[in-house]
């Protein structure tokens, strides 16, 4: 029997105003998402996924509906999330060392235990000797090692990445959502993906949720279960079920249906 989950979205909708009038982003949108789950949304362009996303960092208050995190009511930006947008966002005149702490300062955390954890990650993860290095100076997949180190300097519950590989080109993107996956499982992460590559979301994710055209709601919930020798992203689309599940999940985003 499965615990509480630790992202309960119950019946969220939001609607923007406009020049052109009220724009109703999403719909009565409700999901569980449980500790050490990858989720992966997706949807038609404009559906509301990054706008979902946005709700449960507490960026955005949604019209309706509540998100609670560990039993928690969202109400605005909380330590227990981390973010990833689509650029790595590193400041170019701050070294490696400088941008993964920025978090800590930010949140006026700079102890000693924070500084070790943030060295450990930095060696753990094949960027101790980068750690005085610049942005400029580094591959755009290691800049974006780079930002998830920074995001999870902070030690929050959840990630939450949105579109983080797609200013990658394909090959480095499929070696970058290796290493992401990878870091994200072995340090017990919660992770929630919002991408516009089926492929992607499919071979990272162990439940894919199925967002309709705008106003987003859920159309269906895919659990994963792909028989592969390498559980990586990579390994994942060899499996002989991913084409099974991209075809099925392909025609559930029609979006003439």
């Amino acid at each position: 029997m499965k615990s509480q989950p630790i992202v309960a979205i119950n019946n969220i909708s939001m609607k923007y105003q406009s020049p052109e009038g009220e724009i109703a982003a999403l719909k009565n949108v409700s999901l569980d998402i449980f500790q050490g789950e990858f989720v992966s949304i997706v949807g038609p362009s404009g559906c509301g996924k990054s706008t979902l996303l946005n709700i449960i960092a507490g960026l955005i208050a949604p019209s309706s509906g509540e998100v609670f995190i560990k039993d928690k009511k969202v109400s605005g930006p909380t330590t227990m999330v981390g973010y990833m947008p689509q650029s790595d966002q590193l400041f170019e005149w701050r070294n490696i060392w400088k941008n993964v702490v920025l978090g800590l300062e930010i949140q006026n955390n700079i102890t000693e235990a924070n500084i070790r954890f943030a060295e450990k990650l930095l060696r753990d993860y094949g960027l101790g000797e980068f750690k005085h290095k610049y942005p400029s100076q580094l591959s755009g997949g290691m800049r974006q090692r780079v930002a998830l180190i920074r995001t999870l300097t902070t030690n929050p519950d959840i990630l939450l990445l949105d579109e983080a590989f797609s200013a990658l080109d394909y090959q480095t993107r499929l070696v970058v959502s290796d290493e992401v996956k990878q870091i994200i499982e072995k340090e017990n992460k919660t992770a929630i993906l919002v991408t516009h590559d089926l492929a992607e979301a499919i071979s990272m994710a162990n439940k894919v949720v199925a967002l309709s055209k705008r106003p987003g709601t859920v159309k269906n919930i895919y659990n994963i279960s792909l028989t592969c020798n390498s559980h990586t992203p990579l390994g994942c689309r060899e499996a002989p079920e991913f084409r099974e599940y991209f075809n099925t999940i392909w025609k559930e985003l029609d979006v003439h249906a």
